[in-house]
């Protein structure tokens, strides 16, 4: 970790909208595997993550999926679209391209609610996104199949 993440490790920063896009953008624009090693300082050691698949407590918990996802995937880019901020709420709007070891890139189009605790730290985190329509997307004919079902099922 260099010297100023650690410096803000220690003393806490509350996050705004431009750390929060700078941050995530950095996170998923390596060569290489994912890493999260810098934004997780930011976190409190009691968060809570929850999505369309999983809920965790504990940044343990959190740091391990973090590491299943990286292991999971040979790329993953992040582009933050929008953030805004309200008191200890920041909400952000994100694109994620994700590829498989052995499947295409997918993008997920998703959006992040965040909320800080009173010493700025990230306490909750509610990620929200349409994992199986934004992959099947990607799948020639069945995209158009799975649209249809959901347009006549849903709405």
């Amino acid at each position: 970790m260099d010297k100023k993440l650690e410096s803000e490790k220690d003393n806490y920063i509350i996050l705004n909208v431009n750390q929060i896009k700078d941050l995530w953008s950095k996170t998923y624009n390596q060569q290489g595997k994912p890493d999260w090693s810098h934004i997780l300082p930011y976190y409190a050691d009691d968060v809570k993550f929850r999505d369309s698949i999983q809920s965790l407590s504990g940044i343990e918990d959190f740091t391990a999926m973090t590491e299943r996802l990286s292991t999971r995937s040979k790329d993953l880019k992040m582009e933050v679209k929008n953030a805004t901020k309200d008191g200890l709420l920041i909400f952000v709007e994100w694109e994620m391209t994700i590829s498989y070891k052995k499947r295409p890139s997918s993008v997920l189009y998703g959006a992040s609610r965040l909320t800080l605790n009173e010493n700025g730290k990230i306490v909750f985190q509610r990620d929200y996104y349409d994992l199986w329509g934004d992959i099947f997307d990607n799948i020639p004919r069945f995209n158009k199949i799975y649209r249809k079902f959901m347009h006549r099922k849903f709405g």
